[in-house]
C-alpha cells in the first residue's frame, strides 16, 4: 500500500513562500503522476499542480497560481515538491499530494477522484 507523507506546509504572511514535500513511503516514484491539490473550507477539492515522476520534465500548473507556484522533483530523494512564491490569502487551504498512472497527468491530472494514492495533507495558512 502507497502512502504519501506530505510536509512543508505552515503559516506565513502575505507574499511569503513555503515549499511543500511529498515522498512516498515504501514505494520509489516511477512513471507516476504526482499532483498537488488544496481543499479550503466549503470549497471543492482544486488541482494545483502535477508532474511526471520518470524524468519527463513536464508539469501542469493551474492558471490560479501560475507564475507563483513551481512544482518540481528531486529522483536522488523520492520527493515531489511545491514551491509557493508570493502567497496569497486566498492560498489558505489544506494541501493534499495525490499519486496514479502517469497515463493520468497529460489531460486529467486535475480530476482529483482520478487518483487512488493521497496523502493526509499539510496546512498552509496565508495572512494578510
Amino acid at each position: 500500500q502507497v502512502q504519501l507523507v506530505e510536509s512543508g506546509g505552515g503559516s506565513v504572511q502575505a507574499g511569503g513562500s513555503l515549499r511543500l514535500s511529498c515522498a512516498p513511503s515504501g514505494y520509489t516514484y516511477g512513471s507516476d503522476c504526482v499532483a498537488w491539490f488544496r481543499q479550503a473550507p466549503g470549497k471543492e477539492r482544486e488541482g494545483v499542480a502535477a508532474t511526471y515522476t520518470d524524468g519527463d520534465g513536464r508539469t501542469y500548473v493551474a492558471d490560479s497560481v501560475k507564475g507563483r507556484f513551481i512544482i518540481s522533483q528531486d529522483n536522488a530523494k523520492n520527493t515531489v515538491y511545491l514551491q509557493m512564491n508570493s502567497l496569497k490569502p486566498e492560498d489558505t487551504a489544506m494541501y493534499y499530494c495525490a499519486a496514479e498512472s502517469d497515463v493520468l497527468c497529460s489531460k486529467r491530472w486535475f480530476y482529483s477522484a482520478e487518483y487512488t494514492y493521497w496523502g493526509q495533507g499539510t496546512q498552509v495558512t496565508v495572512s494578510s
